[in-house]
């Protein structure tokens, strides 16, 4: 099949290739005509210089028929796709996915902290290792509060709890923080919270925490399909994805994902499980080509944007 070979081929490019980081990036964002309720924007977005392409879906908690809620897989293996996500959770009307995961396990395993329905299924990871070290860590997490509103910060859980800070621990490739001290961390009263990371935007800057979360020397920090989730001052959640691994779509830096999600007014912003993970389900349809396909990958968690009269 010609069309798999050029994105196989086009990948392997990719990846021997150094490619140039943006430092801007015009992207001719327009609306996307979906049939969704009001309140719910889907907008795309091209570069083709670049080249570029992505879709953000625009959502305005402030309206009371608008919910959103953390998702995890049911499912015998604890994986579904987007799509089941949606079809399996009465009055869904936009998925995105969420944390990571490893599949190996048997039932799969979320990498860090996962909370739904007040109920937390995962602890925190306090630490890592990475090239042969240990990091404490202290990742990025997207919470709600029990009043529908949401937050993005550094947190880690202990016991049963979730805890804050505000900055993540400040470690660097070969000097890690030897521990990980509550002393200065807050409760964070969440019914539903997922790790990621990195951090991409924090109180309106661009601050991408890539080596304080420890995520160097991964597939993280490089060139990706990316998912990002994000919220402005004026109650609305962004929920963006990058199409990547393809001749239209060269995926992006972490940094250039953050200067995406600043185009939208993020008070903070946060990367998502991203590579063949990285889709979006809006109007019972998948919206974006994750790595040139059709098909979609199944994932543990997901984020769900509900729609109720």
């Amino acid at each position: 099949n010609l069309k798999i070979i050029l994105i196989l081929f086009f990948g392997l490019f990719l990846s021997c290739e150094k490619i140039a980081k943006q430092e801007s990036i015009e992207m001719n964002w327009r609306k996307f005509n979906l049939d969704l309720p009001k309140g719910i924007k889907i907008f795309e977005g091209i570069n083709k210089d670049i080249p570029l392409r992505a879709w953000v879906a625009e959502i305005d908690i402030s309206n009371p028929n608008v919910k959103v809620k953390i998702l995890s897989s049911n499912d015998f293996d604890r994986c579904e796709t987007p799509q089941q996500f949606l079809n399996n959770n009465n009055n869904a009307r936009i998925v995105i996915n969420g944390g990571y995961f490893i599949r190996d396990k048997n039932p799969t395993k979320h990498v860090g902290l996962l909370k739904t329905h007040g109920n937390l299924e995962e602890a925190a990871s306090h630490s890592v290792y990475r090239d042969g070290i240990r990091y404490y860590i202290n990742r990025g997490a997207f919470g709600i509060m029990k009043n529908g509103s949401v937050d993005i910060s550094w947190c880690s859980t202990k016991n049963d709890s979730i805890f804050y800070w505000d900055q993540p621990l400040e470690n660097r490739p070969g000097f890690p923080i030897g521990s990980l001290s509550f002393e200065d961390s807050k409760f964070w009263d969440v019914v539903n919270a997922l790790h990621a990371g990195p951090v991409l935007i924090y109180n309106k800057k661009i601050k991408v925490t890539v080596e304080e979360e420890v995520f160097f020397n991964t597939p993280v920090a490089g060139v990706q399909p990316r998912s990002a989730i994000g919220y402005t001052d004026d109650n609305k959640i962004i929920m963006m994805v990058v199409d990547g691994r393809q001749q239209i779509s060269r995926g992006v830096y972490l940094e250039e994902l953050a200067i995406l999600m600043d185009q939208f007014n993020c008070i903070e912003a946060l990367n998502l499980d991203g590579g063949g993970s990285s889709a979006i389900v809006a109007d019972d349809r998948l919206i974006n080509r994750p790595v040139g396909r059709s098909s979609q990958r199944e994932i543990m968690s997901a984020i769900g944007i509900f729609y109720s009269n």
